[in-house]
């Protein structure tokens, strides 16, 4: 049978859904088809080292859309299947499972995979690793009788499930090659506080730590060796070590990719048949300023993977424009919600409004500011997104002013 050209697109996940579903909410008429390796519906990942993993969802309240939602909009999914390269001449993916399906315009949101320990013993049973809905369950299950854990990698989702763990009563030990936890992400008071939360919750950490082996018996793991000689037991073993972009097939067709696929300010590749959005894409930022030596970012959120979606989808009904949206992410850990506006360097100074639990760090690049780690203070994180959003000029002195009313100024009344 033949297939009429459409628009593909590869993953279907948050940035794959939301490409389709602001096509046809902007009245595409023209075949459209997700292809992603999951059998579920797409469905939502940041609750899946929270929600999910505490029982305070299912996987029908992940779910992004219902299945009636792709049927009544004329989406097709196939999967669970996976893309296996791009005949770039014939404007045809070819799929693992033997098809090829032409297309008229192809997006890669192709998401990405976590990277692997590269040390012996990381395929006993029992390491685990946390990116999509099966790996949830796995470790759900194994969290029944595994009552110590060994956390590889202090990131979000390392400490998001740490947070989970000994919310459950287990004993968690949580192992980090930084001096400090998420330390490419956040400044070292927001960090410290967080350490501080985790510790407050029965976490122990094990900072400026290298993991050298894993060690089993009879197959599974029975403790972390490190660097310095200790041997953490563990009954089951959590590596969040950060991620891989999926740029392999990019790549193979001789798209241009560098820590991710390259995309110009309209997300289109070297080819102006492909275009690339989500986690998989590196894109110029205006928000990157001084942060790499090209202005350009790969960046892994819920918030690039939804507007990147809707902004593709507007070039491609003939309404272009350059992706410019401030970049923005959450955490949850215990009972506290850092929330983060803008993109910021370790280098970063920091300017602190607010004190205890509740609290703002400002980040200054040259003077500039950069980003705003928000922890318990919602408002704040709300005016950071209006201040950096637009550009406003904002000095270290007065953000370190506590009579000085940045809320004001966010709304163009300073």
């Amino acid at each position: 049978m033949t297939v009429a050209p459409g628009i593909v697109v590869v993953g279907a996940g948050q940035a794959g859904f939301q490409v389709a579903a602001s096509l046809r909410e902007g009245g595409y008429k023209g075949p459209l088809t997700l292809v992603g390796d999951e059998p579920a519906l797409p469905y939502q990942r940041p609750p899946l080292s929270k929600a999910y993993l505490a029982g305070k969802t299912d996987a029908e309240g992940l779910a992004l859309r219902p299945a009636s939602f792709f049927s009544d909009h004329g989406i097709s999914r196939r999967g669970p299947d996976r893309a296996e390269g791009i005949d770039r001449a014939g404007r045809r993916l070819l799929l693992a499972g033997g098809d090829a399906l032409p297309y008229e315009h192809l997006v890669l949101a192709a998401g990405s995979r976590n990277r692997p320990l590269p040390v012996q013993g990381a395929d006993l049973a029992g390491v685990h690793q946390l990116r999509g809905l099966a790996d949830a369950d796995a470790l759900k299950a194994a969290l029944t009788a595994a009552p110590r854990i060994v956390v590889v990698g202090a990131g979000f989702i390392g400490l998001e499930f740490a947070a989970v763990a000994a919310g459950r009563g287990l004993d968690v030990t949580v192992v980090e090659a930084a001096g400090r936890p998420m330390a490419r992400a956040v400044s070292p008071e927001t960090a410290a506080f967080f350490q501080a939360a985790q510790e407050g919750l029965g976490v122990r950490f094990a900072l400026a730590a290298g993991v050298t082996a894993l060690r089993g018996r009879d197959g599974r793991v029975q403790a972390v060796i490190l660097a310095d000689g200790r041997e953490l037991t563990a009954d089951l073993v959590v590596v969040g070590i950060g991620v891989l972009p999926n740029a392999e097939i990019a790549a193979a067709a001789g798209l241009s990719v560098g820590d991710g696929v390259r995309v110009d300010p309209f997300l289109a590749t070297s080819d102006p048949a492909v275009s690339a959005i989500g986690d998989c894409a590196r894109f110029p930022s205006p928000h990157a300023h001084g942060l790499t030596e090209d202005g350009t970012v790969r960046i892994e959120s819920v918030q690039n993977a939804i507007d990147q979606g809707r902004c593709l989808a507007a070039r491609l009904l003939g309404q272009p424009a350059a992706y410019t949206a401030l970049p923005w992410f959450w955490s949850d850990q215990g009972p506290h919600k850092l929330q983060i506006a803008g993109l910021s360097a370790p280098g970063d100074a920091s300017v602190v409004r607010g004190e205890g639990s509740a609290f703002s760090v400002f980040r200054f690049r040259g003077g500039r500011l950069s980003a705003v780690e928000s922890v318990n203070r919602a408002g704040d994180h709300m005016i950071a997104r209006r201040l950096l959003g637009a550009g406003t000029p904002l000095t270290p002195e007065q953000a370190g002013d506590p009579g000085f009313d940045i809320k004001a100024l966010a709304m163009g009344r300073g």
